[in-house]
C-alpha cells in the first residue's frame, strides 16, 4: 500500500514530528544537567548522565506494551495514550526533589515517548516496504535530525532567560502540537482486516515469529551496538566540550555541527539506497565506524585530549558513518516481519535499547577526564557488529545456496 504522492511530504514531516518530542526530550536538556544537577543534590557529575541515559530505559521497555497493542487497536490510538503518558511523566520531572524522582520521571518520559516513537514506524512499515522503506526511513531521519540541531542552544536560551524547569514546559507544548496535527491530518494505516486478535499469548507468539529471523535478530543486535555508542555520546558531550574543553557557550553549536554530519549522511542514505541497497550501505558504513575509531584509539592513545579541531573532525566522521546505520538498520530488522509491525517495531527496539543503555552507562563512567573511553568503546562496537554482519551475510548464502532450495 503506498499513500498518495501528494501527501507524502507531509506524512514524512509528521512521523518525524512523532519522533523528535524523543530527540527535544533528551537534546534540550543538555545543557542544564548540571543545573538539574545542583537543583536535585546529585553528589557526581557522573550521575548527570543518568537524566540521559535512564530516559533510554523507558523508550526500550514501553514498546512491548504499545507494540502489540496498536496490532490489534490500530496505530493512532496508543500515540495519544503515549503522549498523555508523557506529559504527566513531565510534571514528575519539573517538581523532582532527589535524583531517584527525576530519574522515575524521566523513565516514565521514555516510556510514553516509546509509543509515538514505535508507532511511526509500523505506520512507515504498514506503507511501506524494501528499499523505498528505507528511503522514506532517510528523509524522515533527516527532518527529525533538525531537532538535535536546534535543542541545545534552544535550552540554552530557555536556561538563561527562564530556568531548566522551563525546557519541560516547551517539550509540552510541542507534544500537545503534534498531537493536533497527528489527529486532524493523519488517517489509520492499519485496517481492520490486518488487525490482530489481542491475546494473552500475542507477544510470545510475536517473539516466536521474530527469533525465526536471524536477519531481523542480527540487525538488531548490530543497531544496539551502534546505538549505545551514540547514547555514550549523547550522555557524556556536555561534560566533555564543557568540562574537558572549557566550551561552555559554544557547546549548542558544536553539537549542532556534529548533528549535521548526521543529517548530511542521512540524506544521502536516501538517495544512494535505492541505488546500492541497505545491505551494502551498512557493510561500508560499519567497516568507515570501525576504522575511523580505531585510528584514533592509535593515535592518541596515552596522550590526553587532542586539540577540539582534531576531536571534531574525528567525532564528524563517526556520526557521517552512523547517518548511514540508523536507518537502514532498522530497515532491515523490520523488513522480514512486515505482517506484525507493531510487535515487531516493539521486540526490534527494546533488544536493541536494552543493550545500548548498559553499554551508555558502562563506558560512560570512564569518561571523566578524558574522550578516549569513547573512541575505544567506539571501535570495540564497530568490531562486534562487523563479526555480526559477518554471520548474517554467511547464514544468507547458506540458506540461499542450500540443498533443498537449489532443488
Amino acid at each position: 500500500m503506498q499513500i498518495k504522492k501528494t501527501s507524502q511530504f507531509e506524512f514524512i514531516a509528521l512521523m518525524a514530528s512523532l519522533m523528535s518530542i524523543v530527540a527535544l526530550a533528551i537534546d534540550a536538556l543538555l545543557p542544564a544537567l548540571n543545573f538539574i544537577g545542583f537543583s536535585i543534590g546529585t553528589t557526581q557529575e557522573t550521575d548527570n548522565q543518568l537524566l540521559i541515559t535512564m530516559i533510554f530505559l523507558g523508550l526500550g521497555i514501553g514498546p512491548l506494551f504499545f507494540g502489540p497493542i496498536s496490532d490489534s487497536l490500530g496505530r493512532k490510538p496508543i500515540v495519544f495514550l503515549g503522549f498523555g503518558i508523557f506529559i504527566i511523566a513531565s510534571l514528575i520531572c519539573v517538581f523532582s526533589k532527589s535524583l531517584e524522582m527525576m530519574i522515575a520521571g524521566r523513565i516514565l518520559q521514555g516510556i510514553g515517548l516509546s509509543a509515538p516513537r514505535t508507532i511511526s514506524i509500523a505506520m512507515v512499515r504498514d506503507t511501506f516496504s524494501g528499499d523505498y522503506m528505507a528511503r522514506i526511513m532517510s528523509f524522515i531521519a533527516v527532518v527529525f535530525i533538525l531537532v538535535p540541531i536546534i535543542a541545545p542552544a534552544m535550552g540554552q536560551f530557555v536556561l538563561n532567560h527562564y530556568n531548566w524547569q522551563a525546557i519541560f514546559y516547551i517539550q509540552l507544548i510541542f507534544s500537545v502540537l503534534i498531537s493536533f496535527w497527528f489527529w486532524k491530518r493523519q488517517p489509520e494505516t492499519l485496517p481492520i482486516e490486518r488487525r490482530l486478535k489481542f491475546t494473552s499469548h500475542i507477544f510470545m507468539n510475536g517473539l516466536k515469529e521474530i527469533s525465526k529471523s536471524k536477519r531481523t535478530i542480527g540487525f538488531t543486535i548490530i543497531s544496539g551496538f551502534i546505538t549505545g555508542s551514540f547514547m555514550v555520546y549523547l550522555s557524556t558531550s556536555q561534560h566533555i566540550f564543557q568540562e574537558q574543553y572549557l566550551l561552555q557557550d559554544e557547546f549548542p553549536y558544536i553539537f549542532a555541527g556534529l548533528a549535521v554530519a548526521i543529517g548530511t549522511s542521512t540524506f544521502l542514505n536516501g538517495t544512494l539506497v535505492l541505488k546500492y541497497g541497505m545491505e551494502k550501505l551498512v557493510t561500508i558504513a560499519l567497516g568507515s565506524f570501525f576504522s575511523i575509531s580505531l585510528l584514533y584509539v592509535f593515535l592518541f592513545s596515552g596522550s590526553g585530549n587532542p586539540g577540539i579541531g582534531v576531536l571534531l573532525t574525528f567525532f564528524g566522521l563517526q556520526f557521517l558513518a552512523i547517518g548511514f546505520l540508523f536507518g537502514n538498520l532498522r530497515a532491515l530488522a523490520m523488513e522480514p516481519v512486515g505482517h506484525i509491525a507493531g510487535i515487531g517495531a516493539a521486540i526490534t527496539g527494546f533488544i536493541s535499547t536494552m543493550m545500548a543503555v548498559p553499554i551508555s552507562i558502562f563506558i560512560g563512567k570512564f569518561t571523566s577526564s578524558t574522550a578516549m573511553p569513547l573512541f575505544i568503546g567506539f571501535s570495540i562496537c564497530g568490531l562486534l557488529s562487523i563479526l555480526v554482519l559477518v554471520y548474517i551475510k554467511i547464514t544468507k548464502k547458506q540458506v540461499k545456496f542450500s540443498p533443498e532450495n537449489s532443488i
